[in-house]
């Protein structure tokens, strides 16, 4: 039996949940904008209306309004995006028990054995889609395919596009519904890899598809292969609701308010990053033993900046020894150029069940234990409720992270 595999992708998911439960009888364009007076004034999301005047994701809202004046702005409220998700999520699990989370708004499914149950493919998908609309008031697009990577072809390059919304890729017609479309619809070809595609004279997903696998995968390895495989609708990943368990990194990073001059005041945000890499580390009960700094000039139009890796001496999740070697890469590779954003990641991930113990430093036990102690009371009281002096500084930011989920206000 041929699986059946959807991606259910929420249509302009932010905008849709404001207009929903704020603006129901708007008929303007709207979109969900960062504040522009903190760097973050760019589009994370914008209605069909606004769309049609032109208006991208991630362009600057002052390009948007340009487009269109009389534009209606919200911010974004994370947390409710979060819920609506969830409440998502708990929709589709009415059909299948394997559901898998691919973004804030895209959910893998798989339906092989839901049919004797729900009917075929396009009854399913049009329920799913009638239960979305009804309980979160939001437009649902499906892709259908055999297996992920054709479902998620499907629903972006074909059901986002239709009126029904949903659309069925079939491995067997591939060569005239997907291999005549451009190298840069294919699933993770990406604009540098399109370029370097084209400039093999490999201009349609088709042409790639009847490329020799050897040839790419000389050229660029296991991603080449991966490339040929999508463009042959390959893809042997089954859809797991344990997916997003197995993590390679963990990091994060922000735009700061202001441009950041000073060295001191670097190392207090710095400090408050690796705060969070290693609060994030400690909640998924892992170390690591790569840093990596990345660094960003103030600049739009002549950039400036480094991402910079450490392999520190042993795995860790202690704040105060990744700060160490983060400020070992600030010191190396800064060069004095204002700062526009920080970012701290850690890689090369273990359990944090087994630490090596050192003979030269008595303290270290006790210092990973702080760590945790100091999370377990946050948890219990707010992100607040412990922290560190350099947190009252002016040049701190810890007041307004704390206030935001992924970098937005809740």
């Amino acid at each position: 039996m041929k699986k059946v595999i959807f991606l259910v992708d929420m249509q302009s998911f932010f905008a849709s949940v404001e207009k929903a439960k704020h603006y129901k009888n708007l008929d303007q364009p709207l979109v969900v904008s960062g504040d522009p007076k903190r760097r973050s004034g760019v589009i994370l999301a914008a209605c069909p209306l606004a769309k049609k005047s032109g208006i991208k994701n991630g362009e600057r809202l002052w390009e948007a309004q340009q487009k269109c004046p009389h534009l209606v702005v919200v911010p974004p409220t994370m947390q409710e995006y979060i819920d609506s998700s969830l409440a998502i999520t708990e929709i589709l699990e009415r059909y299948t028990d394997i559901v898998e989370p691919y973004s804030i708004d895209e959910q893998f499914m798989d339906l092989t054995h839901s049919q004797k149950l729900f009917g075929d493919p396009y009854e399913i998908a049009r329920q799913i889609q009638h239960d979305i609309q009804k309980q979160i008031r939001v437009r649902a697009r499906v892709g259908i395919g055999e297996n992920k990577v054709l479902a998620k072809m499907a629903c972006d390059n074909f059901a986002k596009k239709t009126k029904e919304g949903i659309f069925h890729l079939k491995k067997e017609e591939l060569t005239h519904t997907l291999w005549p479309m451009p190298i840069e619809n294919l699933f993770r070809a990406g604009t540098r890899m399109s370029h370097h595609l084209r400039m093999m004279a490999i201009r349609t997903i088709g042409e790639l598809a009847q490329t020799d696998v050897k040839k790419i995968k000389n050229r660029w390895g296991i991603h080449g292969q991966v490339l040929w495989m999508n463009a042959n609708g390959v893809d042997y990943s089954p859809v797991s609701t344990s997916s997003t368990n197995s993590q390679k990194a963990i990091g994060h990073g922000m735009t700061l308010p202001s441009d950041y001059h000073k060295k001191e005041d670097i190392k207090v945000v710095l400090l408050e990053l690796c705060e969070e890499v290693c609060l994030r580390a400690r909640s998924s009960h892992v170390m690591g033993q790569t840093i990596t700094l990345s660094m960003s000039g103030a600049s739009y139009d002549h950039p400036t900046g480094f991402h910079r890796q450490l392999t520190m001496m042993e795995p860790t999740n202690v704040t105060t020894s990744v700060f160490h070697y983060a400020c070992e890469l600030l010191e190396t590779f800064w060069d004095t150029f204002p700062i526009r954003r920080l970012g701290v990641s850690l890689s090369s991930l273990t359990s944090d069940q087994m630490v090596q113990l050192s003979l030269f430093d008595p303290d270290q036990e006790h210092r990973i234990q702080l760590g945790y102690t100091m999370d377990e009371i946050n948890v219990k009281y707010g992100k607040t409720s412990i922290r560190r002096a350099s947190a009252l500084l002016q040049a701190s930011q810890s007041d307004e992270r704390a206030a935001k989920i992924g970098g937005h206000y809740k």
